[in-house]
């Protein structure tokens, strides 16, 4: 079977911090964050989430968001390509919410419950090859991706749409409430003074496709581990992170790398794990951020919203800042706390979840 590439040829975004791939970009160059301080409810501790204000259902944005995507690129319709989704609650929210309305399970539709309800919706509009859903926690969208590659490079399939996307259930914020993990302000990742992260809701879609476009970027290598260290918090060593980004290179050399978008929560445990993975693998050399304290943490969808961060960072050959780090926890990782302009040809993007399971992406400007 001939080994072809996966391009990124297309993407759109809608988070808290931007509705365009351009629009989160230059948001996050300019440390404009998206996160706003909410009360929750029932017990009105104050957090921070990225919610996405929009006039339209969040299912009418994905469906909208779909249909941009399709017809920006080279292609009439989607009967010729296979869907991708990666989400963390599915239609977790749509449930709650019914549930919250009527305190009963009458109306709760299983198929708009599951992960497969966000291929279940957009089903109603659009004629796709197949379909495949992933729920992997944090790194569902990225573990999308990955499968993406794989399949593009072997020839099964010519064009791939990839959809990560999570809302803000409440069953998700009451879970990270309860490991008090939340913070009541934009979080802070690799800084010394870190309390917590924000969790958010995004959209991320991208098509792949096995032939370049004008703008592409290409998807070079993917790396997984699962290393099982705990439940819910990483190996303090990073060895499933290290393992992952070891695997995502390949046979190119780490001082490749110019930048890494780092899963960066802005939790004590994490950072502190994933410095030490990056620490062991490239020392200082690349440039390192987490554009989480923009975002949010899009849980599922994380991992296309930041392969769409790395794609607009080395086509504009733009570094993105670390904002809100002020006295950093590490001093051999290279944290910019501003936007620098520099050509930038290797990107990578770490995505890490619960239970030691993690994935990493490498992508190259062509």
């Amino acid at each position: 079977m001939p080994h072809t590439k996966a391009y990124i040829n297309h993407t759109q975004v809608v988070c808290c911090a931007g509705e365009t791939s351009e629009a989160l970009f230059h948001n996050i160059c300019t440390q404009t964050s998206g996160i706003s301080c909410v009360e929750k409810h029932p017990d009105s501790n104050v957090v921070a989430l990225g919610k996405i204000h929009t006039p339209y259902a969040l299912d009418t944005l994905l469906h909208l968001t779909c249909k941009a995507v399709l017809e920006e690129s080279n292609l009439t319709d989607f009967s010729d390509t296979v869907l991708l989704v990666g989400s963390s609650v599915g239609g977790m929210q749509h449930s709650e919410m019914l549930f919250f309305q009527d305190h009963h399970y009458k109306r709760i539709t299983p198929a708009l419950h599951t992960i497969d309800a966000i291929a279940h919706h957009l089903k109603q509009f659009f004629t796709f090859k197949d379909v495949f859903s992933f729920s992997t926690a944090c790194t569902s969208s990225a573990n999308a991706l990955g499968f993406a590659f794989e399949v593009l490079q072997k020839g099964i399939f010519r064009n791939v749409l990839v959809v990560g996307f999570d809302t803000l259930s409440q069953t998700t914020i009451h879970g990270f409430d309860a490991l008090g993990v939340l913070s009541s302000s934009p979080c802070k990742p690799f800084d010394k003074h870190r309390d917590g992260m924000n969790v958010a809701e995004g959209l991320g879609v991208l098509l792949l496709q096995n032939t370049p476009h004008e703008h592409s970027v290409e998807l070079v290598g993917v790396g997984y581990s699962s290393d099982a260290h705990h439940m819910t918090q990483p190996s303090p060593e990073g060895l499933g992170a290290l393992t992952a980004m070891r695997q995502a290179l390949g046979a190119l050399d780490p001082t490749a790398v110019d930048y890494i978008n780092a899963h960066g929560t802005g939790t004590l445990a994490n950072d502190a794990s994933e410095a030490a993975a990056i620490s062991s693998l490239f020392g200082s050399r690349p440039f390192v951020s987490s554009t989480k304290s923009i975002t949010g943490h899009t849980l599922g969808a994380a991992g296309a919203i930041e392969a769409i961060i790395c794609a607009q960072a080395l086509l504009q050959g733009r570094v993105p800042p670390n904002t809100n780090l002020q006295d950093p926890d590490t001093q051999t990782l290279t944290l910019p706390t501003k936007a620098l302009d520099t050509p930038l040809r290797y990107a990578l993007s770490n995505s890490l979840a619960f239970g030691g399971n993690n994935t990493s992406l490498l992508f190259g400007r062509l």
